[in-house]
């Protein structure tokens, strides 16, 4: 029986993914009436796509089910975290740094910033 794919292996896909724009850079469109998600891949249990988000937009407060990987190519981005007992925490998200989402904790997200955000991202494909 395969083992899923790690938080380690989906961090590495999204560092080698960031590291070839020529493969999904074409791919990025501005909107502004919300975010823009496309597919990328889905290869060896591992599901990847990118977001472009308008400036000042916020996802709905929500979590995730399983464990979510992501990093800003460009732009902006933060994350607001919402504990159990109402407290928040908010945290700014910064290029080429991987960040874990997942383990049943609630967040939103924004783009705090005066353009557009670019933001890849991987899980566990279902």
């Amino acid at each position: 029986m395969r083992r899923p794919p790690t938080v380690g292996q989906l961090a590495s896909r999204i560092h080698a993914l960031a590291a070839r724009p020529g493969e999904w850079w074409h791919l990025v469109r501005f909107e502004p009436g919300g975010p823009v998600r496309v597919p990328l891949d889905s290869v060896d249990g591992i599901q990847l796509w990118l977001t472009t988000w308008p400036p000042g937009h916020r996802t709905d407060v929500h979590d995730h089910a399983g464990t979510e990987v992501s990093t800003v190519i460009a732009g902006e981005m933060a994350e607001v975290r919402i504990a159990a007992d109402g407290v928040t925490e908010w945290r700014a998200s910064r290029a080429n740094r991987v960040r874990v989402h997942g383990g049943g904790h609630t967040h939103e997200l924004t783009n705090p910033g005066p353009a557009y955000a670019i933001t890849l991202h991987a899980n566990l494909a279902v």
